[in-house]
């Protein structure tokens, strides 16, 4: 445990706010305790699986609550889709390409790179996590002793009660769900009626793949229940109202197109957060947020100096906006990437993906740094760099297992084995669900690579997909299009 230094602490902030004037400031106020702070992160929940986002089968009653007496956030994206460097630009609150090895998964995150549980620790805090904190990877590998996110509780209430009496608290509230596996046939044996199931444009619809999101589901639903859990813990203590409560989940879905994709399925996240003193309640927010955002909003809330290598924005002002929609004039945009997620190319071949991405109201821009390299990983496990690794940036389960044994009934027939000039199949594994990711994501244009054969098939069958844009690169058949939808 480092020396906590709150009064020294209070002292500080009380002054600041003495010499601020009286608008800020009453005569005789007791200045505010500082906040706790608890955060709730999913593993693989993304958007927009939650009630208060209009979906109409899963049961989020504790994210929907937290929406409703605070702030609900549309347009919150991770900085890459995969679990150690999206979580440990949450903790840094900088972009994962910054953070050295951290920018891929399985690695490590350096001493030298400050964390917010750190900081607030060193500023009277205590702080803890359970479950799934920053991972996968070695945090002793960057000379670190324990996990970034704080030192392991068995649960809340264990941890509540080892801190002392009055000390503000740090959680990370981690969890498993929804990862895979999953137990097959679990959301339906729980009641779900998967007729109801909105199939996302991207999977064709079939009983194997409903199925498989109500199981989904079921684990979404699990992890709002343990978030309702803890809230019980607070008021029950009389802190939930001084407690800065988040709920997000660290990138999209485990499905095809979603985990390790820039595509809003796989970078855009639930996000609600819940706390009075800055927000009254029913706060919808359109404004772009990244989830590097957060560590610079937990420091200004606890009166900490904010860390100038932070590249994440506090969220303190538009929190505290009095009305809904788009609120700041500097959040149009969100920067998003990705390095390595699974290293699944062929043998001798370690790399990954690298792409950057670009999102506005508008558009959604990645620029591919390796078109060359198969973008799901190679289908051919006998030669994969991991032995028997089979389209390794894809989690396995039954959607993935259906798309591949069934894709020669697809729009795309014969689109996966067509290869290009370079003698792979670029993004022809993806290119059958064009067209429905453009009106997933409200009529928004792609960047896309795929190869000239790949480019005729689209043209063919989807005749309202307009090409706006394409330049072909020397050497390849590979072509970069900007699309869109006739709706």
């Amino acid at each position: 445990m480092k020396t906590p230094h709150l009064l020294l602490q209070t002292w500080t902030v009380g002054l600041c706010l003495l010499l601020l004037g009286p608008s800020h400031l009453s005569a005789g106020s007791p200045t505010p305790p500082p906040p706790n702070i608890l955060f709730a992160i999913a593993d693989d929940w993304g958007w927009p699986h939650a009630g208060a986002y209009g979906d109409q089968t899963v049961a989020t009653p504790t994210f929907d609550r937290l929406a409703r007496e605070g702030a609900l956030l549309h347009h919150a994206f991770i900085s890459s889709p995969s679990c150690t460097p999206s979580r440990s630009a949450i903790l840094t609150g900088q972009w994962h390409w910054r953070l050295k090895e951290s920018a891929n998964l399985w690695s490590t995150l350096s001493s030298a790179i400050p964390v917010y549980p750190d900081i607030l620790e060193d500023a009277g805090y205590f702080v803890g996590l359970t479950s799934k904190g920053w991972g996968p990877g070695r945090h002793e590998v960057g000379g670190r002793n324990r996990n970034p996110a704080g030192p392991s509780f068995p649960n809340f209430k264990k941890f509540l009660e080892s801190r002392s009496e009055k000390q503000p608290f740090c959680f990370w509230l981690g969890s498993s769900d929804p990862h895979r596996p999953y137990k097959e046939g679990s959301g339906k044996e729980s009641g779900m009626n998967l007729d109801l199931i909105k199939i996302p444009g991207c999977f064709p619809d079939s009983d194997t793949v409903r199925s498989d999101i109500a199981d989904y589901y079921w684990e979404v639903q699990r992890f709002d229940q343990t978030v309702a859990s803890a809230l019980e813990l607070l008021e029950e203590i009389g802190e939930l109202d001084n407690t800065i409560v988040v709920m997000t989940g660290d990138h999209g879905m485990p499905f095809p197109r979603c985990k390790g994709n820039l595509y809003d399925s796989g970078s855009r996240v639930p996000l609600a957060i819940r706390f009075p003193r800055w927000t009254q309640g029913n706060l919808e927010i359109l404004d772009f947020v990244s989830l590097t955002d957060l560590a610079p909003t937990f420091l200004e809330a606890a009166g900490v100096k904010i860390p100038c290598v932070m590249t994440g924005r506090s969220l303190a002002p538009i929190l505290k906006s009095s009305s809904s929609g788009w609120v700041s004039s500097d959040r149009k945009s969100v920067l998003i990437g990705k390095e390595r997620h699974v290293p699944s190319q062929e043998a001798q071949d370690s790399g990954g993906t690298p792409m950057r991405g670009i999102r506005n109201q508008d558009y959604l821009l990645i620029h591919n740094l390796t078109p060359e390299r198969w973008p799901a990983g190679t289908p051919n496990y006998k030669e994969a760099y991991i032995p028997g690794t089979w389209y390794g940036d894809i989690d396995n389960g039954p959607t993935k297992t259906y798309m591949i044994e069934n894709q020669s009934t697809s729009p795309t027939k014969g689109c996966l084995n067509s290869p290009s000039a370079n003698g792979q199949n670029g993004n022809c594994m993806t290119i059958e669900w064009i067209r429905i990711s453009c009106t997933m994501l409200q009529r928004i244009p792609h960047t896309l690579q795929f190869s000239s054969n790949c480019l005729t098939n689209c043209r063919m069958n989807w005749p309202q997909v307009k090409i706006l844009d394409q330049e072909v690169k020397e050497g390849h058949s590979t072509f970069i299009h900007i699309m869109e939808v006739d709706q």
